[in-house]
C-alpha cells in the first residue's frame, strides 16, 4: 500500500498489484447493483437460494452442491474451522498462496509445507507428506504467486493417494483463465469423490472483486456443514445482485477471457526479450524475475513506484527476487514494460 515514507510523494496511476480485472465488472452487473440499494435497508435471506441456481445454470452443475460465502476466503475459513483442529494438520505446496498457513494456525492446526518444484507444486512431494494427522490437502490451481497449473492427470493422481478422511480442497479462483490443454474442470472430480471441493470466486474473471462473492462446490456432506458454520447474511444485497447478472452475461467474460489470454502473451514475450525470466502463467498475472543482483526486482519496484506504477512485491524468501505483475489493460502493460526496460538500462 502506497502511503508511507517515499512512495506517498508519487501517487499511484496503475495499479498492477492485486489481481482484479482491468475490464471491470459487465455493465449488467452495475446496472443490477444499482437497482439492489432500493432494498437495501433489508437483510438478504439465504443467499444460496438465489445465486445457486444461476450459477448452476450458468456452469451445468447441482445447485444443491453449492455454498455461498462473502468471498472465496470466507469459505476456505469456513473449511479450515470445520476440519482442523489441534493435532491436526493441513498440507500445502511451499510457495504457493502466501495466506494459507493462516487458516490452520487460526484453528490451532499445523501446517505441512511440501517442497515444490521451481514454484510447481510437486505431486510426488505432497504425497510423501501426507500424514496420520492431515485433514486438509490444499491447491491453488492456477497457484497463486506464481500461476503456475497443474494437469487433470496430475489432481487425479493426488486425490488417488488421499485417505478417504482428507478433504482436497481445490482454490480455482483463477480457472476461468486457464486455456492449457491439459487442464481438467475442478468440478468433474468434485463430482466423482466424496472428499473433494472446488472453491471459485467472482473477484477475477467477473470483475467483482469489491463484492466479496465466492462459492463452493462440494458433497452434500461438507456443503450442509460448511453453510451451518457460517456468519448470519453473509452477502450484501447488491453483491448478490451483481453475480447473478454477470452470470449472464458471457459474452463480457469471453472478452476478458480473450484479452487477458494476448495480454499475458504479449507481456511474457516483451519481458523475456529483456532479459528477464517469466514463470509460464495461466492466471491473470505473471511472475518475473530478476536475475542480476545489479538491477534487483527491489529495485525496480521503486522505480516503478516512482512511476506510479505498483506491482507486487512477495514476502517470502523465495520470491525475493521476484516481482508479481497483474495484466492490466494493454496501455497500462506498455508503460510497465517502457518503465522495466529503462530500469534495466540504467535509465531510472
Amino acid at each position: 500500500m502506497i502511503g508511507r515514507g517515499e512512495e506517498a510523494q508519487t501517487p499511484a496511476t496503475i495499479l498492477l498489484n492485486s489481481n482484479e480485472s482491468a475490464y471491470g465488472p459487465s455493465p449488467l452487473a452495475r446496472i443490477a447493483a444499482r437497482a439492489a440499494v432500493d432494498r437495501i435497508e433489508r437483510y438478504l435471506e439465504d443467499p444460496d437460494r438465489l445465486l445457486a441456481p444461476a450459477l448452476a445454470d450458468r456452469f451445468d452443475l447441482n445447485g444443491d452442491h453449492i455454498a455461498v460465502g462473502h468471498g472465496s476466503d470466507d469459505l476456505l475459513a469456513r473449511l479450515a474451522r470445520a476440519y482442523l483442529g489441534p493435532g491436526t494438520e493441513l498440507l500445502r505446496t511451499a510457495n504457493g498462496y502466501l495466506k494459507v498457513p493462516n487458516y490452520a494456525h487460526a484453528n490451532d492446526a499445523e501446517v505441512v509445507s511440501a517442497p515444490d518444484e521451481d514454484f510447481r507444486p510437486s505431486v510426488d512431494n505432497m504425497i510423501a507428506a501426507v500424514s496420520d494427522r492431515t485433514r486438509i490437502v490444499y491447491v491453488a490451481n492456477p497457484e497463486n504467486p506464481a500461476g503456475i497449473h497443474l494437469s487433470g492427470a496430475e489432481i487425479r493422481r493426488l486425490h488417488a493417494a488421499l485417505p478417504d478422511h482428507v478433504l482436497l480442497v481445490l482454490d480455482c479462483a483463477y480457472e476461468e483463465y486457464v486455456d492449457a490443454p491439459d487442464h481438467e474442470p475442478a468440478h468433474r472430480l468434485v463430482q466423482e469423490a466424496p472428499n473433494v471441493v472446488m472453491v471459485r470466486t467472482f473477484s477475477k474473471i467477473f470483475g467483482l472483486a469489491g463484492a466479496r462473492v465466492g462459492w463452493m462446490y462440494g458433497p452434500d456432506a461438507v456443503v450442509d456443514t460448511v453453510r451451518r458454520i457460517g456468519t448470519t447474511f453473509p452477502v450484501a444485497t447488491p453483491s448478490v445482485a451483481a453475480a447473478i447478472a454477470a452470470l449472464k452475461h458471457r459474452e463480457h467474460t469471453d472478452l476478458v477471457r480473450a484479452e487477458t489470454a494476448r495480454s499475458r502473451r504479449w507481456l511474457t514475450g516483451e519481458l523475456q526479450a529483456l532479459g528477464l525470466q517469466v514463470v509460464p502463467s495461466q492466471a491473470n498475472f505473471v511472475l518475473v524475475r530478476f536475475p542480476d543482483p545489479g538491477r534487483s526486482a527491489e529495485a525496480a519496484d521503486a522505480a516503478l513506484r516512482a512511476q506510479g506504477i505498483v506491482v507486487r512485491r512477495l514476502a517470502a524468501p523465495a520470491y525475493a527476487d521476484c516481482l508479481r505483475i497483474t495484466l492490466g489493460l494493454p496501455v497500462e502493460l506498455q508503460a510497465t514494460r517502457d518503465a522495466i526496460a529503462a530500469f534495466l538500462a540504467g535509465q531510472a
